[in-house]
């Protein structure tokens, strides 16, 4: 059981630091909500590895990984949402250009910034908000699925308990996962001084919003498997 418990934490750590839209939406939430969301972001990511552990325990992933319609519905629904992520990327990018071009008299009296206003940046997530990003990104990728279900029952051991097993394993992928999410959310938290910089901000939007938008259109494009 523990060789295949070190077996499996090894592979796991090599697919939690793979760059894919995890690593871009805790990114993007670090740099535009703060440290509290980005972590409520990564927890959400780490919740839909538990909806995919007992999916695939309780064999629909197979039913999934079976069904070419109920795969594609599940890949669209994804797709469109990470290309609706990076297009929000996109548009807070844009807007954090006007807001930066706009002259000093444009702003409120006080000098306060108007965060709400049609040209600023969009509102940061609150800590649900951010949450329910970071599940629905995970829950809506169908390859995690597959994976879970052609990689998980290769290090459950013959005659372990089946369900049990599952749930630790992936219960060692989230906290792999949340360790390596909150390590990028510390390291934009510490450089916050220069994240914050309106140029700095607006080209990571930008790079993230990129990222997302690709990310969905090629799962969009993905050929039947």
């Amino acid at each position: 059981m523990y060789t295949s418990l070190l077996g499996f934490t090894v592979v796991a750590a090599l697919l939690t630091v793979s760059p894919g839209p995890d690593f871009a939406v805790v990114l993007r939430t670090a740099l535009g909500s703060g440290r509290r969301a980005a972590l409520c972001s990564a927890l959400g990511i780490a919740a839909g590895c538990f909806v995919w552990g007992l999916a695939g325990a309780a064999g629909l992933t197979a039913m999934l990984s079976a069904s070419q319609v109920a795969y594609d519905g599940l890949r669209i629904a994804g797709a469109a949402y990470l290309m609706w992520l990076g297009f929000q990327a996109l548009r807070s990018a844009r807007r954090t250009a006007t807001a930066a071009t706009e002259p000093a008299e444009s702003a409120p009296a006080d000098g306060a910034a108007d965060p709400a206003g049609p040209t600023g940046p969009e509102a940061p997530q609150t800590p649900w908000r951010a949450f329910r990003t970071g599940l629905l990104t995970n829950v809506l990728n169908p390859k995690v699925g597959v994976v879970y279900m052609s990689l998980l029952p290769q290090f459950i051991p013959h005659g372990a308990p089946v369900v049990a097993t599952t749930l630790m394993l992936v219960a060692v992928h989230a906290l792999l996962g949340v360790v390596w999410l909150g390590s990028v959310t510390l390291a934009v938290h510490r450089a916050r001084a220069v994240f914050r910089r309106p140029r700095v901000r607006r080209r990571l939007e930008q790079l993230t919003g990129t990222v997302l938008f690709g990310l969905g259109a090629a799962v969009a494009a993905e050929t039947a498997r």
